[in-house]
């Protein structure tokens, strides 16, 4: 009979296209769940999140790639130019070696990358190499950009040499050194410079002291558009924390929503049976609950204890146990008690507890699964709440999170949009999902909504 029930409502429920909607986003969202855990382990996707190694490739706070191609394109993107596609030409001196590592590249983009970096990487030597930069244009000038004594691995941001920007006019060097010859700060002020397209070559004399050493090196022209998702301010590609926050937020809104629905259902049905004492208690319980607010409370806990996202969960469920839903479920089950059924199952000597499982729950299961599905999203707005107050779980990448960085960040003001947008439009479909689908369940079980 409740099996044929259920059937029946679920095939009403192809008659409703909001519902067949909500269902199509809520399987999207499970199935980059999914993949997400299987591709990107939790150790992994921790370890890359904090990690700064990681993303040193990456530029800072640069748009998705998606993001330029609808605005026409012409951003350019990172090119890395490795020591190990160059032709070394080396030669030797009394007391070491001499190499000449010309790091060759064509530069096309209508806009100036954001950054210019080497990387150097010096193995088995005991007395430091000694490199010269040399910086050769297209057009056959040469641009000198001193030399380095470096370690076993060495940063040199080219992007930071305030000698070299003044040498080159007063411009930034990931400009002045590809902009068009003659160009200064103050021509710049008046209109502004253009690449000079063609092949540049970042040309390296390295001299090493030892007979084993050797140096690899890396040239990034950092981009100003990364990825799907872009990158923040650490260069953290912004992609991580919005498929890891997709697992996160739904496992939240899942447990809490069972943990708190299954135990108020429980307690009603149990207040409801036995009467008396036991169903005042909860009552009262249930009165001063309904006056204490969760979010000042979640803040206090996570302030002064712990803002670990299991131990919010759990102060979530036990806060939700004793919500208003009770007294809502008691009037719902109070008709059910005195059904001729319920005292058929009291002859026969069924046992409370069957009555309270068997008997009474169930009846009120099928109006109660809309409630269940649009709790869910609640859940999930409550979690990306703390983590936006600054109350996340410090160690897993979040939406929440995500946006509490662009916040502090200021990455509206600083014109960073996607940072915002995209963990907020993930937000706002995971609502619409469960609410399309909840709101069609509803037509569909609730009796008085059933005709209309």
């Amino acid at each position: 009979m409740m099996g044929g029930r259920w059937g029946e409502g679920l095939r009403e429920l192809r008659r409703y296209p909001s519902a067949l909607m909500g269902l199509a986003i809520i399987a999207a969202l499970v199935a980059i769940s999914f993949y997400t855990v299987v591709a990107i382990p939790y150790s992994e996707a921790l370890a890359q999140w904090r990690g700064g190694e990681v993303w040193q490739r990456n530029p800072v706070n640069a748009a998705p790639v998606w993001l330029d191609r609808l605005a026409g394109g012409g951003a350019p993107r990172t090119q890395v130019v490795t020591s190990a596609e160059a032709e070394v030409e080396e030669s030797a001196f009394t007391g070491g070696r001499r190499l000449r590592i010309p790091l060759a590249f064509d530069y096309e983009a209508e806009q100036f990358p954001s950054e210019l970096t080497l990387f150097l990487h010096a193995r088995g030597h005991d007395q430091r190499p000694f490199v010269r930069l040399l910086w050769q244009t297209p057009d056959g000038r040469e641009v000198p950009l001193g030399g380095y004594r470096i370690g076993a691995e060495e940063r040199i941001s080219l992007s930071q040499d305030r000698a070299l920007e003044r040498r080159l006019g007063g411009l930034v060097p990931h400009i002045g050194l590809l902009a068009e010859p003659g160009m200064t700060a103050e021509r710049a002020a008046e209109a502004a410079p253009s690449v000079l397209p063609g092949r540049y070559t970042l040309l390296m004399d390295v001299l090493l002291f030892d007979e084993a050493a050797r140096v690899d090196a890396e040239l990034v022209l950092y981009g100003r558009v990364h990825g799907l998702a872009g990158t923040d301010h650490q260069r953290r590609d912004l992609s991580l924390a919005l498929l890891w926050g997709t697992p996160v937020a739904l496992a939240f809104g899942l447990l809490a929503a069972v943990g708190t629905t299954v135990t108020t259902l429980v307690i009603a049905a149990v207040g409801v049976w036995y009467r008396g004492w036991v169903d005042a208690t909860i009552q009262r319980l249930t009165e001063v609950n309904m006056i204490l607010p969760i979010l000042p409370i979640l803040v206090m806990v996570g302030t002064l204890y712990s803002t670990s996202i299991w131990l919010m969960l759990g102060v979530v469920v036990v806060l939700g146990i004793f919500s208003a839903s009770i007294k809502m479920y008691r009037a719902m089950l109070l008709p059910i008690r005195e059904a001729p059924y319920i005292e058929a199952a009291r002859a026969y000597g069924a046992s409370n507890a069957r009555i309270v499982l068997r008997y009474l729950i169930p009846r009120i299961l099928p109006v109660l699964i809309p409630t269940f599905v649009t709790l869910i999203p609640t859940f999930v707005f409550l979690e990306a709440s703390l983590a936006v107050l600054g109350l996340g779980d410090p160690l897993l990448p979040t939406w929440g999170k995500v946006l509490n960085d662009a916040q502090s960040q200021s990455a509206l003001y600083n014109g960073y949009y996607y940072w915002v947008v995209s963990p907020a439009v993930l937000l706002m479909l995971t609502g619409l999902g469960f609410a399309m689908l909840g709101f069609a369940l509803d037509r569909v079980f609730n009796p008085r909504l059933r005709s209309l």
